[in-house]
């Protein structure tokens, strides 16, 4: 019997060119058995790139939407019409081990569906960077992590032997199965861009799945590689915050908070945006 397949997902907008090394990372992986491109936007050279990279490579399906659907949007779109079995997010800045995708789906083997599996992500410092192990999300957290006194996320701490249980990874480089993505309804939409994860973390977490962190598992996240206004990609990821607590939160008066209160100060307090 064939092993299940890995279809991997890359969802891209002005990436620049590490695009480039994430795609031939995934081509040269045994274990990748095709990869669904969401190009939502890139310079005419780079979509140039894409088409031509695509058309030699028989493994590679790019898909154009003509216009920035966000991820979310983008990763449920390309995973449509993906074949029964293991679905790999990619970020396209990230360049993936080529043993990572192996050891992810080893330690998948015992878990419960609807599952979702993180791989550890570094920089070119070789050190884990932020987001790919975390503790559930509460308003404290994350208005302490903007703050910059990280209570959130969990890379300072002692690095884990082996795969352990987390309350969120990274859509940065996540496994799951068709299976699973499909019993979960596949990301909120409503999220443009930040956060998607981990809300798909905490359902799966709900609905009676698993969530691990699998630290044998790596892929090289080079990070800020778009020339989109950081500005810009804080102000999404503070409103994506407002609307994970607007959906979970217990009553009226949290909803209330998250709306007027949260996401005012979030996009305050986040470091990219005093850096703009």
């Amino acid at each position: 019997m064939s092993p299940p397949s890995v279809t991997a997902i890359v969802v891209t907008y002005h990436t620049g060119p590490r695009l480039r090394e994430c795609l031939y990372a995934l081509i040269g992986c045994p274990d990748v058995s095709a990869i669904r491109i969401v190009d939502n936007g890139n310079p005419p050279g780079m979509s140039q790139w894409l088409q031509d990279f695509t058309a030699r490579q028989d493994r590679v399906t790019l898909i154009e939407p003509g216009a920035n659907l966000g991820f979310g949007k983008g990763v449920n779109l390309a995973c449509e019409e993906a074949p029964a079995g293991f679905l790999l997010l990619v970020n396209p800045d990230a360049v993936i081990k080529r043993d990572a995708v192996a050891a992810m789906i080893a330690a998948a083997g015992p878990l419960q569906r609807p599952w979702i599996a993180g791989g550890k992500i570094f920089g070119l410092d070789g050190q884990e960077g932020r987001g790919a192990r975390r503790r559930e999300l509460t308003m404290w957290r994350a208005l302490s992590s903007a703050a910059g006194f990280d209570t959130w996320n969990l890379n300072q701490s002692p690095a884990p032997d082996g795969p352990v249980p987390v309350g969120a990874v990274s859509g940065a480089f996540l496994l799951t199965d068709t299976e699973s993505f499909r019993q979960l309804g596949g990301f909120d939409e409503a999220y443009f861009l930040h956060v998607e994860d981990v809300d798909l973390c905490r359902r799966a977490r709900e609905a009676g799945g698993d969530v691990i962190y699998c630290p044998d598992a790596g892929a090289l996240h080079y990070g800020s590689t778009s020339d989109v206004s950081s500005k810009l990609v804080a102000r999404h990821k503070a409103e994506s915050l407002g609307y994970y607590f607007r959906k979970f939160s217990g009553g009226p008066l949290s909803r209330w908070t998250a709306r007027f209160a949260l996401t005012p100060l979030l996009k305050w307090l986040l470091p990219a945006v005093a850096r703009d």
